[in-house]
């Protein structure tokens, strides 16, 4: 099968191309709304490694329906750092929930009661059960597309890794995949951890 992609709509190539490019990571992002101690929390698996020297990574994140530019790009926008979580596939429940569309302000940490923890050295908290996150601010922000999509270039300031993943091998931090069992996006509403696919239907 062969594809023009110049004869579909884009809501047709967004389904092509995110049920072939897989399994993409997610980005798990805790944002700050700007009021006290409430956080947005949003999964995008438009989502990479950009360069380690600086250390960058990249969200590609879309509107809302009315146009509008989503939470998370207007919190990293206005405050100019967040939390990027690499979610287990234990977490895959949550993550999904919280793809769900709530009014500006209200928080999915507390509709779901999920646990933050301080991450040290950093102002904003990180997800208790999630083993991996990192502190990010803003390095760079472009419209990109015709809709258009935000890119965002995010700088890791720091890492955190539950230590049950992680060793020291000859001053080289070694991650066990399998025992982190990472959740990867593959298209609908399908994920993929350690080599096998399951579904969960997407909230509206």
């Amino acid at each position: 099968m062969y594809l023009d992609f110049e004869g579909l709509s884009p809501n047709q190539v967004y389904h092509c191309m995110t049920q072939t490019i897989v399994p993409r990571p997610i980005a798990w992002v805790l944002s700050d709304n700007g009021t006290a101690a409430s956080y947005n929390l949003a999964p995008f698996s438009y989502f990479t490694a950009v360069s380690s020297n600086p250390p960058l990574i990249m969200l590609s994140i879309g509107k809302k329906d009315d146009g509008s530019d989503k939470d998370t790009t207007v919190n990293i926008k206005q405050r100019k750092h967040c939390v990027v979580h690499i979610a287990n596939a234990a977490l895959a429940p949550q993550v999904t929930e919280s793809a769900r569309s709530l009014a500006h302000g209200e928080s999915e940490l507390d509709s779901q009661q999920l646990t933050t923890c301080a991450f040290t050295g950093f102002h904003l908290p990180r997800l208790k059960d999630a083993p991996i996150a990192m502190a990010c601010e803003l390095y760079e922000i472009q419209a990109v597309g015709n809709t258009p999509q935000a890119m965002i270039l995010l700088k890791v300031l720091q890492l955190y890794i539950d230590d049950s993943v992680v060793t020291m091998q000859q001053e080289r931090v070694e991650v066990n995949s399998n025992q982190l069992n990472p959740l990867g996006r593959l298209g609908g509403g399908e994920y993929w951890a350690n080599g096998s696919s399951f579904s969960i239907t997407r909230p509206k």
